[in-house]
């Protein structure tokens, strides 16, 4: 698995297998192209579980049901909910932990991510980490990875503008990080830039010249990472916005 994740070379890489716990009904594992294994992955397990439902491999007891997927050293539950029979969306909870007394709060949806906010997207863009350094800074926080965001964004329709590096893992900058979207989309709330039962975009990696958008919606504490969105089309009109 860690020599397909590395010829892969996306950020992450995740294997759906038989679960060894007797509660699971997946066992999920997930390997950077550093080889890392990373538990906590939001879009991918996210996807696993969609291809899943979409290739006839899920027992579905109606238009919501629950399973139990095992990741790291736990066993957390993902609901899938079907559409029109045929077609299904899914999420995991999210759970959060913050730093008390920092303006920069870490987060954790098992793998803790440090939010940074930035005053504007300009000063995002020239960011460059030492990753060196960076890391060193992350472990002192419990932190793997550093997920900046400025609420001065390129889509008038997004509520923030975000890069996420991630030296911890061997990843560089991630393209797009469900996992860091659900707990900054609560930070928001909970800093009243949004409401607390909200549908909101992210948008993410546009100095790599692969802007995506993630939607996140909030349910009072919790937060959903519903879809993300990435495609030429989508690339061309965050251009001519960008001018």
């Amino acid at each position: 698995m860690q020599r397909i994740a590395r010829e892969f070379n996306q950020s992450e890489t995740t294997f759906p297998l038989s679960p060894t716990k007797p509660l699971a009904e997946w066992r999920l594992h997930c390997f950077t192209p550093a080889g890392v294994e990373v538990s906590g992955v939001g879009h991918h397990a996210l996807r696993v579980w969609w291809w899943l439902a979409e290739a006839g491999r899920l027992r579905l007891a109606g238009p919501r049901t629950v399973f139990p997927q095992a990741l790291g050293e736990g066993v957390l539950p993902v609901e899938v909910l079907a559409e029109r029979g045929n077609e299904g969306r899914s999420w995991q909870p999210t759970a959060i932990r913050m730093v008390e007394g920092m303006p920069a709060q870490v987060v954790s949806t098992g793998a803790a991510h440090l939010l940074v906010p930035v005053r504007s997207r300009e000063a995002i863009k020239r960011t460059q980490p030492d990753a060196k350094s960076l890391y060193t800074q992350l472990r002192s926080v419990d932190g793997q990875g550093c997920y900046l965001f400025s609420l001065d964004r390129v889509d008038p329709a997004a509520v923030a503008y975000t890069r996420c590096f991630n030296p911890s893992v061997g990843i560089v900058e991630d393209p797009a990080t469900g996992r860091a979207a659900g707990p900054l989309a609560c930070y928001l709330a909970t800093e009243g830039h949004i409401t607390s039962e909200a549908q909101v975009m992210i948008e993410q990696d546009y100095v790599q010249e692969r802007p995506g958008h993630i939607e996140v919606r909030v349910f009072g504490a919790g937060v959903t990472v519903a879809e993300g969105v990435r495609s030429a089309a989508l690339k061309r009109e965050r251009r001519r916005a960008q001018r």
